[in-house]
């Protein structure tokens, strides 16, 4: 493909863009890991320099919609390329007023608005979507498009009614159905309400779903029973959309880093502010020892986690949006999955999570109240292809060594801890002999908080113990 690219595109990531460059609606189902986002920003840039747009909008769940603007848009947008971007936000200081009207200029510069998917459950944020669509040619994307799966919500009708302003729309997802293959209708709709060809979701369900009638309470319900003419469904989706998985990526690196970011509740910020300044307090005139240096991190890591030890050694719940964006992130990954925890108190929460979401049987875990023989009985039960173990939770300490886990090759790190050796050995699990796929390591990350400076470290290989001491710990903190 004959385009100045700012960073080299992968062969299958050449391939998605020969497919849709130019086409109004298209859909890239490409795996986690895959590099979708870049395909994106591409495909906008060529637009752009072929004249048929000046403004992108850009729609992403909040784990994720800051990255499209520190990193994703930085990192791949050509140079020559100097685009007016804008990141929404619920609260408008008069500096953000100023960055609005710019993206409202009638010029031909690339305006691009990113925006969290929740943002367009608002009058607020639905009506300033609708300004830029209307002011300029306009590219909209939604990414993580299973958040608009559900028919009934608000978010959905409100960007599906959007797009209808757009003049080319994508959608990006590594798994399009989460669910059931009726999650695909809305997705589609976004795209054009005839590429499927049904006017409503009701005989889209009719033509793929098998249903029965039950009595509730003397209300006559229509409940899926199984599924039919997926074959046919697979040849409609072929002429718009673009399927990849990393087993089909030959020339992908080993190994793929993701950052998903959450955001502190109100709780949290308090909790973590006030935490905060009794540890610089402390620290003022005296020599602490690494041990102690290291507590006072812990305790801020955990608040950002969701929950602290109290004065009498119980643990105390917070409210957190952590457990909450990893299913998210689970409801994107293909196959298997390893998710690493830092915290006892934090497995316990996310194995209750998963059994609720995907079964009893879908989860193993491997940390030190678990015995040996149930240890080995859950690493057998994962690596075995025809096993409904889906999911391998535990934390370093334990299951960081000796340990194959290459049935799966996206690691998920719910909290991190401060040893470098235990990262590396952890990463090793699913990386080594046997492993036949890159491997993508995602890791959670509170916003402004320690846990970016930790992630930050490891993924330097610094050895965070070694590092901080004494007054170097208050930039830690």
């Amino acid at each position: 493909m004959n385009y100045k690219f700012k960073t080299k595109p992968y062969a299958h990531q050449i391939t998605a863009l020969k497919k849709s460059w130019n086409k109004e609606a298209y859909a890239y189902f490409m795996e986690m890991g895959t590099g979708k986002s870049k395909v994106l920003v591409d495909n906008i840039a060529m637009l752009y320099d072929s004249g048929k747009i000046n403004g992108a909008l850009i729609i992403a769940p909040k784990g994720v919609y800051r990255n499209w603007y520190s990193q994703e848009i930085p990192n791949h947008l050509p140079d020559h390329i100097q685009p007016v971007s804008v990141l929404w936000t619920a609260t408008v200081s008069k500096k953000k007023q100023q960055e609005y009207d710019s993206l409202l200029q009638s010029d031909y510069n690339l305006h691009i608005l990113i925006m969290n998917v929740e943002a367009l459950s608002t009058k607020k944020g639905i009506d300033f979507a609708d300004r830029f669509l209307r002011t300029h040619k306009t590219m909209m994307a939604v990414d993580e498009s299973t958040t608009i799966k559900t028919p009934t919500a608000k978010r959905t009708k409100a960007i599906i009614n959007l797009g209808k302003d757009a003049s080319y729309k994508r959608i990006l997802t590594g798994s399009p159905i989460t669910k059931s293959p009726l999650d695909l209708y809305t997705q589609c709709e976004f795209l054009d309400p005839w590429l499927l060809g049904f006017q409503s979701y009701y005989a889209f369900r009719s033509r793929y779903a098998q249903m029965i009638e039950r009595n509730f309470g003397g209300r006559r319900v229509q409940l899926v029973v199984s599924y039919r003419r997926l074959d046919e469904l697979s040849n409609k989706l072929e002429s718009f959309s673009y399927r990849v998985l990393k087993e089909d990526c030959l020339d992908l690196p080993e190994k793929i880093y993701i950052r998903r970011t959450i955001e502190l509740t109100e709780e949290q910020k308090k909790l973590y502010s006030t935490m905060k300044q009794m540890a610089l307090a402390q620290l003022n005139g005296k020599l602490l020892t690494a041990p102690n240096v290291l507590t006072q991190m812990m305790r801020l890591h955990q608040i950002t986690c969701g929950h602290f030890k109290s004065d009498d050694g119980q643990i105390q719940e917070v409210k957190s949006k952590r457990l909450e964006e990893l299913m998210d992130v689970l409801d994107e990954v293909e196959g298997k999955a390893i998710i690493w925890a830092n915290y006892i108190y934090d497995i316990e929460q996310i194995v209750s999570a998963i059994k609720k979401q995907y079964g009893d049987d879908s989860v193993v875990q491997y940390y030190g109240a678990i015995s040996s023989d149930d240890r080995q009985k859950g690493i057998t039960k994962f690596q075995d292809p025809n096993s409904p173990v889906r999911f391998f939770i535990g934390n370093p300490q334990t299951g960081g060594y000796g340990i194959t886990l290459t049935a799966a090759n996206t690691v998920i790190y719910y909290s991190n801890g401060y040893d470098l050796e235990k990262r590396l050995q952890s990463e090793d699990r699913a990386h080594r002999i046997g492993q036949k796929k890159s491997v993508t390591y995602v890791d959670l990350i509170a916003e402004q908080t320690i846990d970016e400076k930790i992630v930050k470290a490891l993924v330097k290989k610094m050895n965070i113990a070694n590092e901080i001491m004494n007054e170097d710990l208050k930039d830690w903190l």
